[in-house]
């Protein structure tokens, strides 16, 4: 475990701890087949080990982590028939949200999606893999936020506690191929046309993470689609 985690002053330190693993996986800081020492996290953190505890035995029942003893808790590697599904429920969840957004983005919220797309591409260019996936993974929020469906933000949050560290650890093989899917959805919103925007996203999803697929599919020595 290499990440860095910060000193906690805060007095609602169970929420605290589970919202910071949860955006070290979300952003994939924390990487499939890392492992979490709760005693190490919480020198780290300044606290007990309980809140850490806590948060960690949370994010098992979440299935966001595994544990497989007290002394043995790592983040899951993911199969391909579990990506696979989660895949298709993407597609239909973050497609409802590009279809809300494309009716209620304003021109402030089209700005924002260009920006990030524009810093991804400088990110990967320069090399900067954990700075670009931190940025996917804000494109795809945004679009829930922009779409102001705070329910589905949450069904979201916790997809991407899985994906979180499986797009990171491919992020870099993808290449350009992880942010050319992006443009096509900001024009479809810019269009006020939410199924465009919604088949644009589901092509992001798809054929953008072509790269996940083909770890998935070399790890499991099997070819679905």
């Amino acid at each position: 475990m290499t990440y860095e985690l910060p000193t906690l002053e805060h007095d609602n330190l169970g929420s605290t701890v589970y919202r910071l693993i949860c955006e070290a996986l979300i952003q994939g800081r924390l990487k499939p087949g890392d492992r979490l020492r709760i005693r190490d996290m919480a020198d780290k953190l300044g606290t007990s080990v309980t809140p850490v505890r806590d948060a960690i035995l949370r994010l098992v029942q979440e299935q966001a982590l595994t544990m497989k003893s007290a002394r043995d808790i790592r983040v899951p590697f993911m199969t391909l028939e579990r990506y696979l599904e989660i895949r298709a429920i993407r597609v239909k969840l973050e497609g409802l949200a590009a279809e809300e957004a494309a009716r209620r983005a304003t021109a402030e919220d089209i700005a924002r999606l260009q920006t990030i797309v524009a810093m991804n591409r400088q990110t990967m260019k320069a090399g900067d893999i954990e700075a670009g996936c931190d940025l996917n993974q804000q494109f795809h929020f945004a679009l829930v936020e922009i779409a102001d469906m705070p329910f589905l933000k949450g069904i979201l949050y916790r997809i991407w506690l899985q994906m979180g560290p499986l797009i990171s650890a491919v992020y870099g093989e993808g290449g350009m191929d992880m942010i050319d899917y992006h443009p096509p959805v900001i024009t479809a919103i810019q269009r006020q046309d939410g199924a465009e925007a919604a088949t644009a996203i589901g092509e992001d999803i798809v054929s953008g993470g072509q790269a996940i697929l083909r770890h998935l599919q070399a790890a499991a020595g099997g070819t679905q689609q």
